[in-house]
């Protein structure tokens, strides 16, 4: 048995998975949501979904549980002085402005509700999937807001928007159930880089910091050695085939993914019009309890080509391979190496 911290509450795996055995074993069936849930989502629209509501199970907080930052605070670069030089953080540049915003906030908050540049964004990471992805939260010209469910999807987090209460992946952005069922946010080129690198290439960008720096243990990983290879996805219910382990990191563009090993041995990715390249220096989130004391695993810069010597950044994620196939089961997983 092996001691697993789930936003706090230290358990072995194993009692724990048997303690979500009563939630997993709920009726739920594919055509009618469960009872408490539309006593607990009275606003949702459960008729209207295009997925199968036995593949949503709890997470284990409740809606809201966990804090999403909305009224977000700042300090410029220069004054960052708790943030080690290799711990990841969330690029984002809009518009003449940057923003970092650290992993070791975002693990215990998920999503913030921002403005960058004038476009309002909202942006996420789900640590079981190590999804970090950022969004226009804007739909038909009306500005929502995004909290966290408690619901959980091929181990993915389960948003919702306050303005309908409907439920969106966060690993695709698209609504899944309620009244914007259907609907697809539009994705940004955020990167997921090391501090040092966002302190050279803005050095006049803003970090994200808590509002409350007692209220989580910030810089702490609740999830240590989750992204071991050889382990087995938290509360999971598929399989995964290969290649690779199912906690194998993938580099994913669109339905298009490389193990991020291979990446690792060639430094550098071309793909029709993509070009990929990896760069030691960063470290793991969910490795070590201190983020900062995390393996390297490096990081990546993906861009499009949009001309003859001409690059721009594109959106990627450096995921799970057995999320990528969950939410992608036609996408593919190129191999560079017949290991």
């Amino acid at each position: 048995m092996v001691l697993f911290e789930y936003k706090g509450m230290k358990m072995t795996i194993f009692p724990f998975l048997f303690a979500f055995a009563a939630l997993l074993a709920a009726p739920v069936f594919a055509g009618s949501a469960p009872a408490d849930w539309k006593q607990e989502w009275p606003r949702t629209d459960f008729s209207k979904s295009i997925i199968d509501f036995l593949e949503v199970i709890s997470g284990g907080p409740p809606k809201d549980g966990i804090p999403t930052i909305d009224d977000p605070q700042f300090k410029p670069v220069s004054q960052m002085n708790d943030l080690g030089e290799e711990e990841p953080v969330i690029a984002l540049s809009m518009d003449g402005e940057a923003k970092a915003y650290p992993l070791r906030i975002m693990m215990w908050h998920e999503i913030a509700n921002d403005k960058i540049g004038g476009v309002p964004v909202t942006v996420t990471y789900c640590p079981l999937c190590n999804a970090a992805v950022v969004f226009d939260r804007r739909v038909d010209e009306k500005m929502l807001d995004f909290g966290v469910s408690g619901k959980l999807r091929h181990s993915d987090m389960i948003m919702y928007d306050r303005q309908t209460e409907s439920w969106w992946q966060q690993f695709v952005g698209r609504g899944i159930v309620g009244d914007m069922t259907g609907v697809e946010l539009e994705r940004l080129p955020a990167r997921v880089i090391p501090f040092s690198a966002f302190k050279h290439s803005y050095p006049d960008g803003k970090v994200l910091v808590p509002s409350n720096p007692n209220a989580r243990r910030y810089g702490e990983n609740p999830y240590v050695k989750y992204d071991n290879p050889s382990g087995n996805p938290f509360l999971y219910r598929g399989r995964y085939d290969g290649p690779g382990q199912p906690l194998s990191y993938v580099v994913a563009v669109e339905k298009d993914a490389w193990l991020l090993d291979d990446l690792r041995k060639t430094g550098i990715i071309e793909h029709n019009n993509l070009h990929i390249e990896w760069q030691e220096g960063m470290r793991s989130a969910l490795d070590s309890r201190s983020i900062n004391q995390g393996r390297d695993i490096g990081f990546v810069k993906a861009q499009r080509k949009i001309a003859e010597g001409r690059y721009e950044d594109t959106p990627y994620d450096t995921t799970f391979a057995f999320a990528f196939k969950a939410f992608h089961p036609d996408g593919k997983i190129h191999t560079l190496s017949k290991k």
